[in-house]
Order: structure tokens, then sequence, then C-alpha cells
């Protein structure tokens, strides 16, 4: 039976106190069954995460932007790329616990050649799952793709947001 939530915050706060596990160059999540999934970074996924959070910096309302932020879902922990999320969703995500088990608003996740359209449809799913009101999918080439309930051809967080990124 996989972790419940709570359990996973449990697991988390382990992994995250693990000292044989600090300063690792890989994103670290979890599966549905707990066991670490270790994603190495490629400068240029580094340099999209950061063109994103300047291009959300730009163009959402005030709030909090971060990388790879942990959440709990139904599948493991999970770190969207980047996130933003309102003073107040920060506040309700902050009840929660620690990863929380609500997500920000917005989550994004950047593409490689390894991505699969699973795995991206999976994560959307998830954030979606626990409250994202948008999921932004960054192909490697830079095309920001924005999901509510369905695929929108704008953001409705940033309206004003080109659904592109400087690639590299």
């Amino acid at each position: 039976m996989p972790p419940t939530l709570t359990e996973q915050q449990v697991q988390w706060r382990e992994i995250v106190e693990d000292p044989s596990l600090h300063n690792l160059p890989y994103k670290v999540e979890t599966n549905a069954r707990g066991q670490l999934l270790l994603s190495p970074h490629k400068s240029e996924h580094s340099r999209r995460q950061s063109h994103l959070f300047g291009l959300l910096r730009r163009h959402v309302p005030e709030g909090l932007i971060s990388v790879d932020y942990a959440l709990a879902t139904p599948a493991g922990v999970k770190a969207p790329d980047v996130v933003w999320m309102s003073p107040e969703r920060e506040r309700e995500m902050a009840q929660t616990g620690d990863p929380s088990t609500r997500a920000p608003e917005l989550c994004a996740e950047m593409t490689s050649a390894l991505t699969t359209d699973a795995a991206m449809q999976e994560k959307r799913t998830l954030y979606r799952d626990i409250g994202a009101e948008e999921v932004w999918i960054v192909s490697a080439e830079g095309t920001i793709r924005v999901f509510g309930e369905e695929e929108q051809t704008s953001s409705r967080i940033a309206p004003s947001c080109p659904v592109a990124v400087d690639p590299a």
C-alpha cells in the first residue's frame, strides 16, 4: 500500500535530514512507494528555470516564486521546477505541513529529450489534484503550454506573460 500523505511528510523529513543526501547535484523526489528518484540537471535546464523565474517576476501579481518546491502528492513527493503562490496560498500551504499537501496556484515543469508525455501528464494531474490552478509545461525549445482544466492559449494567473521563454 502506498504511503499516506502524512507518512510521505514524515519520510521526506528523514530524507531532508539525512546528511548523506545533502548537496546532491540532483533534483530529489520520491515515487508512490516512497523510493528516491534522482534527476540530474543540465545547465540549460537551470537556465530555463532562471528565465522562467524572471518572466514570472515581471508578469504575475505579488507572491512567492520558488524553484524545486517539494509537494506531497498521492504518487510521492514531487518538486515542480518553478512555482508561484499568492500570500494567501502560501499561508494555506504552511498549515498542511512540510512538504505541503496543497499545491501553489502555478506549478511549472521543464521538459527535456528524456521527458515523456506520460510523465508530464501524470505531474499535471497530480498538481491539479492537490490544488494547482495552472500547470505550465516548458519545452526544451522554450515554448510554454498552459494547462488548467484543459489546455489554455494563455495564463489566467499571468495573462500578460508570453507563452515562450528563452530556451538557453
